[in-house]
């Protein structure tokens, strides 16, 4: 099986995730600036978990960039994954809403965490199609900056019952992390320009 209905069926799925998490997002009813202040913790929410989005989606994006087939597994690790941020926007609101109070900080990170483990479930699934010789294999190597994520997500967890800033603090690290496409494909592709012949940017 090729990459080419997962692909648009994961862009639809994040689109859509997107989409919700704007259409929950109220408008004030003052005309005046001081309307906005107390949708600030929303507002900041919402810049977070869109750039933890277009995160997953940027990486999902090179990684099946490299990858030429896809098993029944990989189906299913790329659903786990959709699951897990699809619930990204009640997190969201909840957290936005409450002004970052312990349990729904709590919550967001547990949502961060699973989504981070449900990837690594996906990158597992698609090596074993691809084989420890691939591309794929080659770029992700011992993946350090995703058990660093794994182990930030945790103590995140850990430390919104005590400081919603340094739970913050800890989120906001990972998605700085990551914010940067990931390179590790990009340069694997610099090395081997002749295996991409076929794919679209």
């Amino acid at each position: 099986m090729t990459t080419g209905r997962l692909e648009t069926f994961s862009d639809g799925v994040l689109a859509i995730i997107i989409t919700i998490m704007v259409l929950e997002m109220k408008v004030p009813h003052g005309a005046e600036f001081g309307a906005l202040k107390p949708l600030i913790p929303v507002l900041l929410s919402y810049v977070l978990s869109f750039i933890y989005l277009g995160i997953y989606w940027n990486n999902h994006h090179h990684m099946m960039h490299v990858v030429h087939r896809v098993s029944g597994g990989v189906l299913w690790a790329n659903l786990l994954l959709l699951f897990w941020l699809s619930l990204v926007p009640f997190v969201t609101g909840w957290m936005g809403e409450n002004h970052f109070a312990p349990a729904p900080m709590a919550l967001y990170g547990v949502v961060l965490l699973m989504a981070a483990v449900s990837y690594t479930l996906l990158v597992r699934a698609t090596l074993k199609v691809e084989g420890p010789d691939s591309l794929l294999a080659r770029a992700i190597g011992l993946d350090r900056k995703g058990k660093l994520s794994m182990l930030l997500y945790v103590v995140g967890i850990g430390a919104s019952f005590y400081s919603s800033w340094l739970s913050g603090a800890m989120y906001v690290t990972v998605a700085l992390i990551w914010l940067i496409p990931d390179r590790r494909i990009e340069r694997v592709l610099g090395v081997h320009p002749a295996r991409n012949q076929g794919h679209v940017t």
